[in-house]
């Protein structure tokens, strides 16, 4: 006999599922190509060459990162705007975690589509008019550039916190939702690994903001 399955509960599955992978590659690509900057303008400029020499890129980009990223972002959205908090009445713990998830979903909706808008396309007024897809082999100097302004600092200081908080309290809300892990021992400690290896990611994300304010970032200044 066929199995019908609920919308709602495709679609949150899907809402999961999209957040897990696009969001994840989104991270760990611009982790692991900012991380360069730690080693020079240089090294960074190739890497953002090599990325824009991926055949098909526009491609990938559609239909790999913006629309899944797109529908996890609106989608997240009704979930935030139906749900009520009730963390102000029961101060549990996961209570105040689904709070600090919604919260950090709505913000990274803005942050994520500015800077798409700035480095992407170059398209915010008053601050980048080049973008750096168009000018790979100038990347650095323009990323550089936009560090100089305390803002947008700040702003990315906070874009880089709430998307690990978001993605590592996510991966941990998708493994106990899709039954990975069973059991609340199982969960808990599933927990402290997330929560360490996001820590551990947001210092490779802080330490590749310093590299374009501060040559070799802060780990260069240590060792």
């Amino acid at each position: 006999m066929a199995v019908r399955l609920n919308k709602a509960f495709v679609l949150r599955k899907l809402f999961q599922l999209s957040g897990i992978v696009p969001l994840g590659a989104f991270l760990l690509e611009h982790f692991y190509t900012n991380s360069k900057a730690l080693a020079g303008a240089a090294a960074y400029n190739e890497s953002v060459v090599a990325l824009q020499g991926i055949p098909y890129v526009l491609l990938v980009e559609i239909f790999g990162i913006f629309l899944p990223l797109t529908f996890h972002a609106v989608y997240g959205l009704k979930i935030s705007l139906e749900a009520g908090p009730n963390n102000l009445n029961y101060g549990y713990a996961r209570n105040w975690l689904y709070t600090v998830q919604r919260v950090t979903g709505a913000f990274l909706f803005v942050f994520i589509l500015f800077h798409l808008l700035n480095f992407r396309f170059g398209l915010i007024p008053g601050l980048n008019t080049e973008a750096v897809a168009h000018h790979p082999d100038r990347a650095y100097e323009i990323v550089q550039r936009e560090m100089q302004l305390p803002w947008v600092v700040a702003l990315y200081v906070v874009g880089i916190t709430s998307t690990v908080w978001h993605f590592a309290h996510g991966t941990w809300l998708f493994l106990v939702d899709w039954g990975i892990v069973i059991g609340a021992r199982a969960q808990r400690y599933v927990g402290y690994a997330c929560f360490a290896a996001g820590a551990a990611l947001l210092a490779v994300g802080l330490n590749s903001l310093a590299a374009f304010i501060i040559p070799g970032g802060l780990t260069g200044q240590i060792f």
